[in-house]
């Protein structure tokens, strides 16, 4: 088990998590020790996704890192986007779908690297995204107001719904059967059936965060160092505990014998473990924290067991750059300005050894070949009149 998190500081810090047995009588321990650091961005992390094999990364810088976390190596880097990549989720082990500030929404084979689909999704920012458990739809939220259901097998929008504000988080539950829209300090929750809320929760301050811990129990954490756990079909509050001493940044959780585990990032530098009983309305226990002294932004839990789901999304595929393999750092270099330019540069030039066509030189030839088609067009109308 590895812990991942992100940082304003551009680092990608990698913890893992030792399991012992306890004392008779009393609970296993959990002790998180310090694995990798790197400094792969030029820019502040923005979001974290991992599958079984793959932890990736997205950044202000408009990139997209790719880690091998078995082998512990930089796998590459995607730059389809251009603006901040706000929002990652991978489906299985063969799909990552990314949403930036570009409007783009972008299916990408997570074996090969390729992009397969680029979807102009909203008009504004893409702020969230959350693929079905089917992998037949995914849902998008962005800047222009609007809520965007997706056909992933045709690779096309479904249906739009107008909302009053922009919202800034959006969320399938793990069945499938209802999803959540979150604007503001206001979360809807929408049944997927007929579409419509059936329910709304409010909390004090703004939300930041927000997890299933199962179909009808929510995690919900925000610009405060408290987090609440709601039931989604009465919407009262099940218990709220006093998880950091600065603001929760992110929050995700998973399951373990008898119980399941939350996991909470914050601006205070620390990454915590929670173990919580599902079938007592009890806060949850800690099992163990960390320190970064950073200030987190993003998190993510590597579990090494996310099962290679059989989805259908679409396959018709685009060369996408990808850097050469480099190996993790084990501690962060210097942040100066020349290493922000040398990175930012390499966004636009051919990596070493690289046989794929830059950005630049794809719009080159797509033009040239325009140009030609054109050009043989007037050719053959010339050769008809003359005749």
């Amino acid at each position: 088990m590895e812990l991942v998190c992100g940082c304003y500081e551009q680092v990608l810090f990698g913890f893992t998590v030792h399991r012992e047995p306890g004392p008779s009588g009393q609970n296993e321990k959990w002790t998180p020790v310090a694995d990798f650091t790197h400094h792969g961005h030029a820019a502040s992390l923005s979001a974290v996704a991992v599958n079984n094999r793959f932890v990736v990364t997205g950044s202000k810088d408009e990139t997209i890192h790719i880690y091998d976390i078995k082998k512990k190596v930089e796998h590459g880097a995607l730059l389809h986007h251009n603006g901040t990549i706000n929002c990652l989720k991978f489906f299985g082990n063969g799909h990552l779908i990314s949403g930036g500030d570009d409007g783009l929404i972008c299916v990408w084979d997570a074996k090969k690297w390729d992009c397969l689909k680029s979807l102009k999704a909203h008009k504004g920012h893409v702020t969230s995204l959350s693929v079905h458990p089917s992998g037949k739809l995914a849902l998008s939220v962005g800047t222009d107001k609007t809520l965007r259901t997706w056909n992933l097998i045709e690779g096309r929008s479904a249906f739009i719904k107008n909302i009053k504000q922009n919202a800034h988080i959006v969320e399938w539950s793990p069945g499938g059967e209802k999803y959540i829209v979150v604007t503001m300090n206001k979360i809807d929750i929408y049944q997927l059936e007929t579409a419509s809320i059936t329910g709304t929760i409010t909390t004090g301050k703004r939300i930041s965060s927000v997890t299933f811990i199962s179909d009808s129990i929510l995690a919900v954490a925000g610009d405060e160092e408290i987090v609440r756990l709601f039931d989604c079909d009465s919407l009262k509050c099940l218990c709220e505990f006093k998880a950091h001493e600065n603001r929760v940044k992110d929050i995700c959780s998973f399951e373990v014998a008898e119980h399941h585990v939350i996991v909470t990032a914050s601006s205070d530098g620390f990454i915590k473990m929670w173990r919580h009983n599902p079938n007592k309305e009890t806060p949850p226990s800690l099992l163990c924290e960390v320190n970064t002294k950073a200030r987190l932004t993003c998190l993510g839990v590597w579990l090494d067991k996310v099962a290679d789901t059989k989805d259908q999304l679409p396959t018709t595929a685009a060369p996408s750059p990808v850097k050469e393999e480099q190996e993790f750092k084990t501690s962060p270099p210097k942040s100066d300005d020349s290493e922000g330019k040398q990175q930012q540069s390499k966004k636009f030039g051919r990596t070493k050894d690289s046989k794929k066509p830059t950005k630049a030189e794809r719009l080159v030839s797509a033009k040239k070949r325009k140009l030609e088609g054109i050009l043989e067009k007037k050719k053959k109308k010339k050769v008809q009149v003359i005749e």
